[in-house]
């Protein structure tokens, strides 16, 4: 990546300049507003601590949730201040606005290896704007609060496929520079975009076809097999003539199933049988069942064990796997042993094969600590799930580009 790093930052010197960082604190809350996966936060330590070690007045900005344009303290930052403070072992001061008087006083109070977070930069309409003239007001206002010998370090990999004020636009403004974060991810993803070791395996889950058209589409080229489960695999299974019932199903997507079928044939692997369940809920009434035999008014939850065997030993094949989407609904136990089963075949591929093996984010990741699985037994588990699609399909990413153009 043909881009300036956080270790040219700090060889230049950051030693009491202003460095705002935009970080991915979209991490999960549950209904009292506790973190219960703090997954991104702890991979963004790593480039906060060096620029505090270096002496420089952090400021970091972040999203959380859909606020859509509103201050909403359902979406504050408040858990991740307190998250960051815990983990730094000093307190990270939460400005109460995003560039307005609190944040500019608190910026301007910094002192060296000072941590600041503004609020919530989607607070703020003109983040997300389609209005470049919007965007770009936005991102001078970010840009003033590292003052005349700022700079910016993008470490959000999770945000780096939006064309964002905070991601993108910012960048134009100061002195820009990768974190050891986003330099991580786009060099362990270019590592399966460009040159992937055969056997190379895809596992794609989720509930939407619509949403992995075109992941699936771009990799189908160079993989050996697609594997498909979550609830997207309903309307493959659908399009194959299987009767569903209430499971997801994108009816619109039935006839583009079908097409993918007929030109990738066997490359495309889809369940063999499946887990139902008589309602959407952990302890409902469940059943392993063939393709045509989910009862009526029933709804397929998880593939099921003949399936997951199958997944397993095509993984255990592999030199190179990229897993995105679960195989069924991890967040209930009952319907987790799908996506158990084709995490642990991609650890064991990693060590009895030496296989390169990603998580890509989002949901896929959250997976693996849900489940209690050990993290340090993939290659990779990237922090984006929407930015590792895109890299690893071959789209440019804006917020990468821009550092390249910086």
């Amino acid at each position: 990546m043909a881009v300036r790093s956080i270790d040219e930052l700090l060889k230049e010197g950051v030693d009491g300049r202003h460095v705002l960082v935009r970080s991915d604190f979209n991490v999960p809350l549950d209904d009292d507003g506790n973190i219960t996966d703090a997954g991104r936060i702890d991979a963004s330590l790593p480039t906060i601590q060096a620029l505090i070690d270096g002496g420089a007045k952090v400021i970091l900005t972040a999203h959380l949730g859909r606020p859509k344009g509103e201050v909403n303290p359902k979406y504050s930052l408040k858990p991740v201040a307190e998250a960051l403070s815990e983990r730094l072992g000093q307190y990270v001061a939460l400005a109460s606005d995003v560039t307005g008087e609190d944040a500019h006083e608190r910026a301007n109070g910094l002192s060296e290896g000072d941590v600041l977070l503004v609020e919530n930069v989607r607070f703020d309409a003109r983040e997300t704007s389609k209005d470049e003239s919007e965007r770009e007001s936005f991102a001078d206002e970010l840009a003033a609060l590292a003052a005349d010998d700022g700079a910016f370090v993008s470490d959000g990999f999770g945000v780096v496929h939006r064309a964002q004020a905070s991601v993108y636009d910012v960048a134009k403004r100061l002195p820009a520079y990768a974190g050891y974060l986003v330099q991580d991810e786009v060099d362990k993803l270019a590592a399966i975009k460009d040159n992937p070791t055969a056997p190379y395996i895809v596992v794609l889950g989720g509930s939407k076809v619509s949403d992995k058209l075109g992941v699936i589409e771009a990799l189908a080229e160079k993989a050996d097999h697609v594997i498909i489960g979550g609830g997207m695999c309903y309307t493959f299974l659908t399009a194959q003539g299987h009767n569903t019932q209430e499971s997801l199903l994108q009816e619109e997507m039935v006839d583009t199933c079908k097409e993918l079928i007929e030109k990738y044939g066997d490359k495309i692997v889809l369940p063999v049988d499946l887990v139902a369940a008589s309602e959407f809920d952990n302890d409902a009434e469940r059943k392993t069942v063939d393709l045509d035999g989910i009862p009526e008014g029933w709804l397929s939850l998880d593939i099921g064990p003949e399936t997951a065997k199958k997944y397993a030993e095509i993984i255990a094949d592999s030199k190179t796997v990229f897993w995105n989407g679960p195989m069924g609904v991890f967040e209930k136990p009952n319907f987790a042993d799908g996506t158990r089963a084709v995490a642990q075949a991609m650890i064991d591929a990693t060590a009895n094969n030496g296989s390169f093996t990603v998580v890509g984010g989002g949901d896929s990741a959250a997976s693996v600590r849900v489940l209690g699985l050990d993290e340090d037994g993939f290659s990779h588990i990237s922090t984006g799930g929407g930015a590792s699609l895109e890299l690893v399909e071959g789209k440019e990413l804006p917020g990468v580009s821009v550092l390249e153009q910086n």
